[in-house]
């Protein structure tokens, strides 16, 4: 399979106007179907304990498309876009979380969010320190950090499989 592909949009003009495409390499889903399943169970375990910690929903998908940003993934990213937006995140939130530590549209809590997130994400390089996770215990209880937790795992772990497999694509808009 080629390295990439392309399409051309409705009204372009050329070949420079096409939209290129990473080919997706394997479909994981198809390949291993009970493991895909299992990570969905394990998403939807992660889903069950934000809604009994209470985190918003917002708030949630801005995690997910943080963790996205950080792993590279750009269905996730598109995908948490979009959902951040259905559920009443402005554009200006959604664009300011790949600059979060400079961006002022964000409260304490998410901002405690995100550094977790950040720091779970990276955690070969970080370790998450305690002061992240103290951070974090400041601004939200133990259960609603542990909820958070669950998230950034689960989103994680669906990162690296799109970020290898490349078995995903967002739809595109025209």
């Amino acid at each position: 399979m080629s390295e990439t592909e392309t399409i051309t949009p409705a009204g372009a003009t050329g070949t420079t106007d096409e939209i290129v495409l990473p080919a997706i390499r394997f479909d994981f889903d198809e390949l291993a179907p009970g493991f895909s399943r299992a990570l969905a169970h394990l998403d939807h375990a992660a889903v069950v304990e934000l809604d009994a910690a209470g985190i918003p929903t917002g708030l949630r998908h801005l995690v997910k498309l943080r963790a996205s940003q950080l792993n590279g993934c750009s269905y996730c990213v598109d995908m948490h876009s979009r959902d951040a937006r259905d559920s009443g995140e402005s554009f200006q939130r959604i664009a300011a979380v790949a600059v979060w530590e400079e961006a002022h549209f964000f409260t304490a809590r998410e901002r405690a969010a995100f550094e977790l997130t950040d720091a779970v994400t990276r955690v070969s390089e970080t370790h998450v320190p305690d002061s992240v996770v103290a951070h974090a215990l400041a601004v939200f209880s133990e259960k609603e950090v542990s909820a958070l937790l669950a998230l950034i795992v689960s989103i994680n772990a669906w990162n690296e499989i799109g970020v290898t497999a490349r078995c995903w694509r967002a739809p595109v808009e025209g």
